[in-house]
């Protein structure tokens, strides 16, 4: 199925913005707990582009891990790269169930999917698992507050960005 130009557009917003979180407001957004970073806010875009479309998901996950390439290297843009997966299936579970349920289930998704980033890594099992792993789901718990508050705004001002209820 062709991605609709409403959806390119949402898509291309947000990928933008994925972009820009590390990049431009890295410096003032991150927590670095050695070996563990956060940015607050990173998680927005794809959190957003849940309620687009799989699609639109995957590409901002995919903008997101580029922007923490550029920034960060590579170990945090691996991490990056699990927005893309944790984006699809959340925009998968949006499709039937709310925003705040998506946001919930793929919480322990992205938390393991990044735990299991770092291992090859050499990340001890307390960086790893503790640092990472929970500090990835009070990150993702964090960003999901802000993108459900962003989502009822655009929902209050009569916007449609997707399949959401």
């Amino acid at each position: 199925m062709p991605m609709r130009s409403r959806d390119l557009v949402y898509g291309a917003m947000l990928t933008a913005l994925s972009l820009l979180i590390p990049i431009a407001f890295g410096n003032y957004l991150r927590v670095y707990l050695p070996p563990f970073s956060a940015t607050l806010a990173s998680h927005v875009p794809v959190m957003l582009a849940m309620l687009v479309s799989p699609s639109v998901a995957a590409l901002v996950g995919i903008g997101s891990s580029i922007g923490f390439l550029v920034v960060l290297g590579p170990v945090i843009a691996a991490r990056a790269a699990v927005h893309i997966a944790v984006g699809i299936v959340g925009a998968i579970l949006a499709r039937n169930h709310t925003f705040a349920t998506a946001l919930l289930a793929t919480a322990p998704i992205h938390a393991l999917g990044e735990v299991l980033v770092v291992l090859p890594f050499g990340f001890s099992s307390y960086e790893a698992w503790v640092l990472v792993g929970v500090g990835t789901l009070l990150h993702h718990t964090a960003d999901a507050l802000i993108a459900l508050a962003i989502a009822a705004g655009i929902k209050v001002a009569g916007i449609s960005i997707g399949h959401h209820h």
